[in-house]
Protein backbone atom coordinates (compact mmCIF):
# COMPACT_ATOMS: atom_id res chain seq x y z
CA UNK A 1 0.00 0.00 0.00
CA UNK A 2 3.10 2.43 0.45
CA UNK A 3 4.30 2.32 -2.91
CA UNK A 4 0.78 3.52 -4.04
CA UNK A 5 2.21 7.00 -2.37
CA UNK A 6 5.89 6.87 -4.31
CA UNK A 7 3.73 7.13 -7.88
CA UNK A 8 4.92 10.19 -9.91
CA UNK A 9 1.39 11.28 -9.51
CA UNK A 10 1.75 12.04 -6.03
CA UNK A 11 4.24 14.54 -6.26
CA UNK A 12 2.16 15.73 -8.85
CA UNK A 13 -0.82 15.93 -6.69
CA UNK A 14 1.52 17.80 -4.22
CA UNK A 15 2.44 20.28 -6.39
CA UNK A 16 -0.86 20.75 -7.39
CA UNK A 17 -2.45 21.51 -3.49
CA UNK A 18 0.71 24.05 -2.89
CA UNK A 19 0.41 25.87 -6.39
CA UNK A 20 -3.61 25.97 -5.52
CA UNK A 21 -2.93 26.94 -1.62
CA UNK A 22 -0.68 29.84 -2.64
CA UNK A 23 -2.73 31.40 -5.39
CA UNK A 24 -6.05 31.32 -2.91
CA UNK A 25 -3.50 33.07 -0.27
CA UNK A 26 -3.17 35.53 -2.75
CA UNK A 27 -6.54 36.13 -3.12
CA UNK A 28 -6.70 36.37 0.77
CA UNK A 29 -4.70 38.55 1.37
CA UNK A 30 -5.69 40.80 -1.54
CA UNK A 31 -9.28 41.06 -0.51
CA UNK A 32 -8.18 41.83 3.07
CA UNK A 33 -6.48 44.80 1.68
CA UNK A 34 -9.49 45.70 -0.13
CA UNK A 35 -11.80 45.25 3.13
CA UNK A 36 -9.09 47.51 5.37
CA UNK A 37 -9.37 50.05 2.60
CA UNK A 38 -13.24 49.80 2.27
CA UNK A 39 -13.52 50.63 6.09
CA UNK A 40 -11.15 53.42 5.98
CA UNK A 41 -14.00 55.51 3.82
CA UNK A 42 -16.32 57.38 6.22
CA UNK A 43 -19.98 56.13 6.19
CA UNK A 44 -23.14 57.92 6.71
CA UNK A 45 -26.91 57.10 6.89
CA UNK A 46 -29.28 59.91 5.11
CA UNK A 47 -29.68 62.28 8.30
CA UNK A 48 -28.96 65.32 10.57
CA UNK A 49 -25.70 63.96 11.32
CA UNK A 50 -24.29 63.67 7.69
CA UNK A 51 -25.85 67.24 7.23
CA UNK A 52 -24.19 68.63 10.43
CA UNK A 53 -20.86 67.50 9.05
CA UNK A 54 -21.07 68.78 6.16
CA UNK A 55 -21.65 71.88 7.34
CA UNK A 56 -18.75 72.20 9.52
CA UNK A 57 -16.09 71.14 6.29
CA UNK A 58 -14.93 73.55 5.10
CA UNK A 59 -15.59 73.06 1.32
CA UNK A 60 -19.08 71.95 2.42
CA UNK A 61 -18.05 68.76 1.26
CA UNK A 62 -17.01 65.52 1.30
CA UNK A 63 -14.65 64.09 -1.10
CA UNK A 64 -15.25 60.48 -1.05
CA UNK A 65 -18.18 58.85 1.69
CA UNK A 66 -20.51 56.12 1.73
CA UNK A 67 -23.87 56.96 2.23
CA UNK A 68 -27.04 54.85 2.85
CA UNK A 69 -30.99 55.21 2.25
CA UNK A 70 -33.47 54.25 0.63
CA UNK A 71 -34.67 55.52 -2.62
CA UNK A 72 -37.43 57.77 -3.32
CA UNK A 73 -38.26 59.64 -6.96
CA UNK A 74 -37.91 63.22 -6.93
CA UNK A 75 -41.93 63.82 -8.67
CA UNK A 76 -43.27 60.72 -10.80
CA UNK A 77 -41.53 57.16 -10.80
CA UNK A 78 -40.67 54.96 -14.17
CA UNK A 79 -43.49 52.64 -14.98
CA UNK A 80 -42.08 48.75 -15.70
CA UNK A 81 -42.55 48.14 -19.35
CA UNK A 82 -43.33 44.88 -18.66
CA UNK A 83 -44.48 44.10 -14.66
CA UNK A 84 -47.57 45.78 -13.48
CA UNK A 85 -47.19 48.00 -10.41
CA UNK A 86 -43.70 48.03 -10.84
CA UNK A 87 -41.93 51.79 -10.42
CA UNK A 88 -38.15 52.85 -10.50
CA UNK A 89 -35.97 55.08 -10.65
CA UNK A 90 -33.62 54.05 -13.20
CA UNK A 91 -34.25 51.74 -16.26
CA UNK A 92 -32.77 49.62 -18.43
CA UNK A 93 -34.05 47.63 -21.48
CA UNK A 94 -32.13 45.08 -23.51
CA UNK A 95 -33.40 42.95 -26.64
CA UNK A 96 -31.10 40.88 -28.60
CA UNK A 97 -31.30 37.74 -30.94
CA UNK A 98 -29.74 34.09 -30.53
CA UNK A 99 -28.66 33.04 -34.01
CA UNK A 100 -27.05 29.68 -35.01
CA UNK A 101 -24.43 29.75 -37.68
CA UNK A 102 -22.44 27.45 -39.61
CA UNK A 103 -18.90 27.36 -39.52
CA UNK A 104 -15.97 26.21 -42.09
CA UNK A 105 -16.10 22.76 -39.79
CA UNK A 106 -19.67 22.28 -40.98
CA UNK A 107 -21.50 22.72 -37.27
CA UNK A 108 -23.44 25.01 -35.90
CA UNK A 109 -22.64 27.22 -33.96
CA UNK A 110 -24.47 29.90 -30.80
CA UNK A 111 -24.32 33.66 -31.93
CA UNK A 112 -25.65 36.72 -29.86
CA UNK A 113 -26.36 39.50 -32.82
CA UNK A 114 -28.66 42.90 -33.00
CA UNK A 115 -28.17 43.26 -29.53
CA UNK A 116 -30.08 47.04 -28.67
CA UNK A 117 -30.13 48.65 -25.20
CA UNK A 118 -31.80 51.65 -23.90
CA UNK A 119 -31.65 53.83 -20.96
CA UNK A 120 -33.36 56.34 -19.06
CA UNK A 121 -33.56 57.66 -15.72
CA UNK A 122 -35.62 60.10 -12.98
CA UNK A 123 -34.38 62.88 -10.56
CA UNK A 124 -34.62 60.82 -7.18
CA UNK A 125 -32.86 60.79 -4.02
CA UNK A 126 -32.03 59.10 -0.67
CA UNK A 127 -34.08 59.64 2.51
CA UNK A 128 -33.55 57.81 5.50
CA UNK A 129 -34.45 54.72 6.65
CA UNK A 130 -37.77 54.42 8.44
CA UNK A 131 -38.68 57.99 8.17
CA UNK A 132 -41.73 59.05 6.99
CA UNK A 133 -41.01 62.94 7.19
CA UNK A 134 -38.42 62.81 4.83
CA UNK A 135 -37.25 66.36 5.97
CA UNK A 136 -33.23 65.35 5.08
CA UNK A 137 -32.36 63.81 1.81
CA UNK A 138 -29.14 62.97 -0.85
CA UNK A 139 -30.19 63.62 -4.26
CA UNK A 140 -27.92 61.37 -6.79
CA UNK A 141 -26.76 63.12 -9.56
CA UNK A 142 -25.54 61.22 -13.15
CA UNK A 143 -26.52 57.64 -11.79
CA UNK A 144 -26.03 55.94 -14.82
CA UNK A 145 -22.34 57.06 -14.64
CA UNK A 146 -22.10 54.53 -11.56
CA UNK A 147 -20.55 51.59 -11.66
CA UNK A 148 -21.73 48.37 -9.67
CA UNK A 149 -24.94 46.08 -9.85
CA UNK A 150 -27.72 47.85 -8.52
CA UNK A 151 -30.20 47.25 -11.14
CA UNK A 152 -32.50 44.36 -10.52
CA UNK A 153 -33.82 42.19 -13.02
CA UNK A 154 -37.55 42.39 -13.06
CA UNK A 155 -38.55 40.96 -16.48
CA UNK A 156 -36.90 38.59 -18.66
CA UNK A 157 -38.27 36.52 -21.63
CA UNK A 158 -37.12 34.02 -24.80
CA UNK A 159 -39.57 34.06 -27.61
CA UNK A 160 -38.31 31.22 -29.85
CA UNK A 161 -38.43 31.83 -33.74
CA UNK A 162 -40.45 29.91 -35.52
CA UNK A 163 -39.19 27.75 -38.15
CA UNK A 164 -41.16 27.41 -41.24
CA UNK A 165 -40.61 25.72 -44.04
CA UNK A 166 -39.56 28.58 -46.62
CA UNK A 167 -37.39 30.11 -43.74
CA UNK A 168 -35.68 26.59 -43.08
CA UNK A 169 -34.70 26.52 -46.67
CA UNK A 170 -33.48 29.96 -46.83
CA UNK A 171 -31.17 29.60 -43.25
CA UNK A 172 -29.53 26.48 -44.84
CA UNK A 173 -28.68 27.92 -48.02
CA UNK A 174 -27.40 31.28 -45.88
CA UNK A 175 -25.69 29.47 -42.95
CA UNK A 176 -27.44 31.63 -40.38
CA UNK A 177 -30.89 30.93 -38.46
CA UNK A 178 -32.54 32.88 -35.84
CA UNK A 179 -33.17 30.74 -32.87
CA UNK A 180 -34.43 33.16 -30.24
CA UNK A 181 -34.92 36.89 -29.32
CA UNK A 182 -34.12 38.21 -25.69
CA UNK A 183 -35.68 40.68 -23.93
CA UNK A 184 -34.84 41.85 -20.66
CA UNK A 185 -35.88 44.76 -18.45
CA UNK A 186 -33.56 45.73 -15.37
CA UNK A 187 -34.65 48.98 -12.81
CA UNK A 188 -33.56 50.32 -9.57
CA UNK A 189 -36.94 50.28 -7.64
CA UNK A 190 -38.66 52.72 -5.73
CA UNK A 191 -37.59 52.01 -1.77
CA UNK A 192 -34.52 49.75 -2.74
CA UNK A 193 -31.98 50.13 0.41
CA UNK A 194 -29.17 52.07 -1.24
CA UNK A 195 -25.41 52.33 -0.66
CA UNK A 196 -23.43 55.14 -2.95
CA UNK A 197 -19.74 55.56 -3.14
CA UNK A 198 -18.87 59.70 -4.24
CA UNK A 199 -18.65 62.67 -3.49
CA UNK A 200 -21.43 64.77 -1.02
CA UNK A 201 -22.06 67.92 -1.36
CA UNK A 202 -24.07 70.73 0.73
CA UNK A 203 -25.90 73.14 -1.50
CA UNK A 204 -26.66 76.49 -1.33
CA UNK A 205 -30.16 75.81 -0.24
CA UNK A 206 -29.18 73.30 2.39
CA UNK A 207 -29.91 70.41 0.05
CA UNK A 208 -26.97 67.67 -0.42
CA UNK A 209 -26.12 65.93 -3.31
CA UNK A 210 -24.14 62.69 -4.04
CA UNK A 211 -22.46 62.82 -7.39
CA UNK A 212 -19.29 61.41 -9.17
CA UNK A 213 -16.21 62.57 -7.83
CA UNK A 214 -13.56 64.97 -9.09
CA UNK A 215 -10.60 62.90 -7.93
CA UNK A 216 -11.25 60.35 -10.37
CA UNK A 217 -12.14 57.37 -7.52
CA UNK A 218 -15.19 55.24 -8.82
CA UNK A 219 -18.51 56.83 -8.27
CA UNK A 220 -20.05 53.17 -6.97
CA UNK A 221 -24.12 52.40 -6.32
CA UNK A 222 -24.78 49.18 -4.85
CA UNK A 223 -27.62 47.30 -3.41
CA UNK A 224 -28.36 46.95 0.34
CA UNK A 225 -26.62 48.67 3.01
CA UNK A 226 -23.45 49.35 3.82
CA UNK A 227 -22.97 46.66 6.54
CA UNK A 228 -24.23 43.84 4.20
CA UNK A 229 -22.10 44.99 1.74
CA UNK A 230 -18.13 44.83 4.17
CA UNK A 231 -19.66 41.50 5.29
CA UNK A 232 -20.14 40.15 1.65
CA UNK A 233 -16.43 40.95 1.48
CA UNK A 234 -15.45 39.36 4.63
CA UNK A 235 -17.19 36.59 3.58
CA UNK A 236 -15.73 36.38 0.09
CA UNK A 237 -11.97 36.41 2.39
CA UNK A 238 -13.03 34.12 4.65
CA UNK A 239 -13.82 31.38 1.44
CA UNK A 240 -10.85 32.14 0.00
CA UNK A 241 -9.13 31.43 3.85
CA UNK A 242 -10.89 28.40 4.02
CA UNK A 243 -9.82 27.30 0.70
CA UNK A 244 -5.87 28.02 1.17
CA UNK A 245 -6.21 26.08 4.19
CA UNK A 246 -7.69 23.13 2.86
CA UNK A 247 -5.79 22.64 0.15
CA UNK A 248 -2.47 23.36 2.28
CA UNK A 249 -3.43 20.39 4.44
CA UNK A 250 -3.89 18.15 1.39
CA UNK A 251 -0.52 19.10 -0.09
CA UNK A 252 1.09 18.68 3.62
CA UNK A 253 -0.62 15.15 4.28
CA UNK A 254 0.33 14.26 0.48
CA UNK A 255 4.01 15.12 1.30
CA UNK A 256 3.99 13.48 4.56
CA UNK A 257 2.36 9.77 2.73
CA UNK A 258 5.25 10.26 0.08
CA UNK A 259 8.19 10.53 2.54
CA UNK A 260 6.89 8.08 4.84
CA UNK A 261 6.14 5.30 2.47
CA UNK A 262 9.94 6.47 0.86
CA UNK A 263 11.80 5.66 3.94
CA UNK A 264 9.86 2.57 4.87
CA UNK A 265 10.25 1.50 1.17
CA UNK A 266 14.05 1.92 1.88
CA UNK A 267 14.07 0.12 5.48
CA UNK A 268 12.41 -2.71 3.63
CA UNK A 269 14.78 -2.90 1.68
CA UNK A 270 17.59 -2.72 3.68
Amino acid sequence: MSDVFLSPLTLIGVGASFAFSTVFYQNYQQKILEIHQLKEIPSFQVGEHLQKILNASPEKRLHYVAVEGVVQPVGEPLVSQFVPRCYGVVQKVTTQEHWKVLNYLGSWVSKTMNGKESSRTVPFQLVQQGSYLDRVMVKVESPLEAKGDYLEQVHRRFRKAEDGLLETVVQTVSGEKLTAREEREELLRVGTVLTGFGEVVLERDGAMRLQPPRDGRSFILLPGDHRSFIRRHENTAGMWKGLTALFSITGSTLLAAFVYSAVNNDNRRR
